[in-house]
């Protein structure tokens, strides 16, 4: 989205520490005829292989994990700031929440607590390092005007079959290997509901509804 964003003129860099993600990544890109727009390579964020002022804007998503991923939050955005032009952008990205259970709320409060408790980015992170406060992080990093904003994704029937297993697929991500954090009561209810071959899956309903809530925090280097 990022290379098909700038257009033509611009560029893009895509950075991973996983072989395998890249490919992935590049065979994305090049399925979406983007190869000439974006470039993949293999490196950590926390030590980063570019000079100073290199990029217009960093985009970090899903990555940027305290304590068990990248230790010190501040530390990686200032790494992640010192490759920044000045008065360019870093941003970070997070999955913040998500309601895809409805009318279970109950059920699905309880599996995102399990989730919660048993996931190492979340258990036991201190309050000053989870993720939603990342606005901090920007700060103590000597980022300017830190900002934050969410958007709301809509998933609702009917589904496509890509977005039906989309769907499927972020059910057992989040709440496929709870079965021993839960009571058998609420495991056999997540199985029947989040089964794509149950019969009571709830993604056969006409009415389904859900949606998911990505965080954007965001601040500029000093110009």
């Amino acid at each position: 989205y990022l290379a098909e964003a700038v257009g033509e003129g611009g560029e893009v860099i895509g950075l991973d520490i996983s072989p395998d993600h890249l490919t992935a990544a590049r065979r994305l890109a090049a399925k979406r005829q983007l190869s000439g727009r974006i470039e993949f390579v293999e490196g950590d964020l926390l030590h980063l292989l570019f000079k100073d002022d290199s990029f217009d804007w960093v985009w970090c998503a899903d990555t940027l994990w305290p304590v068990h991923v990248v230790g010190d939050p501040v530390e990686a955005v200032r790494e992640l700031a010192r490759v920044v032009k000045p008065g360019g952008t870093v941003a970070l990205v997070y999955w913040s929440s998500q309601s895809f259970l409805p009318g279970h709320p109950g059920l699905e409060a309880r599996l995102n607590a399990a989730f919660a408790a048993t996931t190492p980015y979340l258990a036991d992170v201190p309050p000053h390092q989870q993720h939603m406060r990342a606005l901090g992080w920007l700060r103590e990093a000597g980022l300017e005007r830190p900002v934050a904003r969410s958007f709301v994704a809509e998933v609702r029937a009917p589904f496509s079959p890509e977005m039906r297993e989309s769907v499927a697929y972020c059910f057992d991500m989040f709440w496929g290997n709870l079965e021993g954090h839960l009571s058998r009561e609420d495991w056999n209810a997540y199985r029947r509901l989040c089964n794509s071959d149950s019969d009571d899956c709830i993604l056969n309903s006409p009415d389904y509804y859900g949606f998911l809530i990505y965080t954007l925090f965001c601040g500029r280097a000093p110009a």
